[in-house]
């Protein structure tokens, strides 16, 4: 038995591993994982600001009636915000979810509740925003 307690215990650990002895006790794997996380999240975040819409230049649209007037006519009312003017395109389906009708309305720049009618070739069942694109103010008028 030893004398002393230290004795006992080996302070050897033994030969250190190849990354251990290139690098010694710096934390290089740890700051290249973070700095990978915070890469990753950025861009991830950006992907999911894109698809929602949330990104500068883009037109949010939501629709808030729709209604078949007629055989040969649709009627929707929608709300959109943008920054400069948008041309939104609408279309109406039938109950086979055929496109009867469809139709591009300008619309003014801010937040603006807009009403549109569809002519149709048949009997509508319903009617839709299908996409709002912004359109860049040139500037010059047309007098």
């Amino acid at each position: 038995m030893p004398s002393k307690p230290d004795e006992a215990v080996s302070h050897d650990a033994g030969p250190a591993t190849g990354a251990r002895r290139r690098l010694g006790n710096r934390p290089v794997f740890f700051v290249l994982g973070v700095i990978a996380a915070v890469v990753f999240t950025i861009g991830w975040g950006f992907a999911l600001l894109s698809y929602s819409g949330s990104m500068p230049g883009q037109v949010h649209f939501q629709t808030a009636t729709w209604d078949v007037v007629s055989d040969s006519e649709a009627r929707i009312t929608f709300q959109t915000n943008s920054r400069d003017g948008a041309l939104c395109l609408i279309s109406a389906v039938d109950e086979q979810h055929v496109q009867v009708g469809q139709s591009e309305v300008p619309v003014e720049s801010g937040v603006r509740d807009v009403e549109a009618t569809i002519d149709t070739v048949r009997r509508a069942s319903a009617v839709q925003v299908v996409s709002c694109r912004e359109q860049a103010s040139t500037g010059e008028s047309t007098e």
